[in-house]
């Protein structure tokens, strides 16, 4: 694993967004949900898919604040482009979303 400098970590943009619109993505090549996430005025919504089927409910998402990486170049995912990248912990096909423990301003950042 390569370390990383402080200057590394402060280019990396985290967010903090609420889930407002959950879709099915059927043309993924893994199970996906299509999420809309607020981030705030000075961000705006921003879209992103996620393979989180194996744990959460579409209505389950719905109204969740959660963390995203906000500064990645925009990423075709199948018929969908994706304009941020959701963090969540990887146990094998099980993602469980990182998110804040009390409901804070949408934008807010990560560091």
């Amino acid at each position: 694993m390569n370390d990383l400098s402080w200057q590394d970590f402060l280019k990396v943009d985290m967010r903090v967004g609420t889930i407002v619109e959950v879709n099915d993505f059927p043309e993924a090549r893994k199970p996906a949900y299509q999420l809309k996430i607020d981030f705030g005025a000075a961000i705006g919504m921003r879209k992103t898919s996620a393979q989180v089927t194996h744990r959460y409910q579409k209505e389950d998402l719905l109204g969740k604040q959660v963390v995203a990486v906000v500064n990645f170049p925009k990423k075709q995912i199948a018929t969908f482009m994706s304009e941020c990248l959701l963090l969540g912990a990887v146990n094998g096909e099980d993602i469980i979303i990182i998110q804040p423990e009390a409901k804070i301003e949408n934008g807010l950042r990560i560091g």
